[in-house]
């Protein structure tokens, strides 16, 4: 009896050990090990490297606006960007010293030539997530997306959210209500990220 429970443990640590192999050869663009933050699948849109400079791991300091408009204290912030889906889409996520915590699905469409940015919140659980819809804009080095919001007084307008100074250091975002002509710009949220060079401290 102890011979064959030594056998079926055997087998099933070798079948693991296949398993695991067989599905690093399948998905070889997902984080491991050597890729933390996993690889860009070479099948998938170019467009995919277009988060390519903020994949990885950033210090950030964000800072919100008060319920009277004032801006609050500046709070510490981590924001972890990485390919997910196997190289396909590009997944990020943020942990927030106040608690709440945030993340998005960042898929790009070869019809639309757009990106998609699917949001989710430790906040609050939704039956549908916002969407938020743009692309890079080369020539100003920025990554801008859009939806449609209302303003406070009912004006037709867009929450915008801007990727800005992007660098092998770090980068800057911005989130601003903007009218549909974009001339009218109310900026409710900011965070200004540093990059974390040495990951064996952060494992």
């Amino acid at each position: 009896m102890q011979k064959l429970s030594i056998s079926i443990l055997f087998s099933a640590l070798l079948f693991m050990g296949l398993s695991l192999h067989a599905q690093k050869l399948s998905f070889p663009f997902e984080p491991s090990a050597e890729n933390p933050f996993g690889l860009p699948n070479p099948e998938a849109n170019p467009a995919i490297k277009d988060f390519a400079p903020m994949i990885g791991l950033c210090n950030c300091v964000s800072q919100g606006r008060n319920a009277d408009q004032t801006w609050a204290e500046p709070e510490a912030m981590t924001w972890r960007f990485k390919y997910v889906m196997n190289g396909m889409a590009v997944q990020d996520e943020t942990l927030k010293t106040n608690g709440v915590h945030s993340g998005s699905i960042r898929q790009f469409n070869s019809d639309s030539l757009k990106w998609y940015v699917h949001y989710y919140t430790s906040n609050v659980a939704v039956a549908t997530l916002p969407a938020w819809e743009g692309k890079s804009v080369a020539e100003k080095g920025k990554k801008v997306f859009y939806k449609e919001q209302k303003a406070p007084n009912g004006a037709d307008g867009f929450f915008r959210l801007t990727f800005y100074d992007i660098t092998d250091e770090g980068y800057k975002w911005i989130g601003e209500w903007v009218d549909k002509a974009e001339s009218i710009i109310f900026p409710t949220w900011k965070i200004d990220c540093t990059k974390i060079k040495d990951l064996g401290l952060r494992k």
